[in-house]
């Protein structure tokens, strides 16, 4: 699998995703950094990487649809500190190798993952 990381999370996702054997890039790696959400995700289809964020406004299967084929990852923190979101961030790690995440919304908080089929890939 290939993840591209939003700039609102800690450089420590990418190197957690590269450690466990994954190809990871960061949007500030690719010069992305404030580019809007339509662009990240246009990048994300033609690169087939799943985008890993903290955007809210990316959690909404409905308009995601076949705009994220390789898949997104919501992290909902209670807090946003760098522990908080790396602990939950640490939930989603277990779980990638499990799960599918090709056409799927992941939303992850400190207690649970929940995965749903974007609109259409139903």
């Amino acid at each position: 699998m290939r993840f591209k990381v939003d700039e609102n999370l800690p450089v420590e996702v990418v190197a957690r995703l590269r450690r466990s054997g994954y190809d990871a890039l960061s949007v500030r790696d690719q010069d992305m950094v404030g580019q809007p959400d339509a662009a990240l995700l246009t990048a994300c289809r033609h690169e087939s990487r799943v985008l890993v964020t903290l955007d809210l406004d990316f959690a909404d299967a409905r308009s995601l649809s076949t705009k994220a084929d390789a898949g997104v990852i919501v992290l909902r923190a209670a807090r946003q500190s760098r522990a908080q979101v790396l602990a939950v961030f640490d939930l989603v790690l277990r779980l990638l190798a499990a799960e599918p995440l090709a056409g799927q919304l992941w939303i992850a908080d400190e207690s649970a993952v929940r995965i749903r089929r974007l609109a259409d890939n139903a």
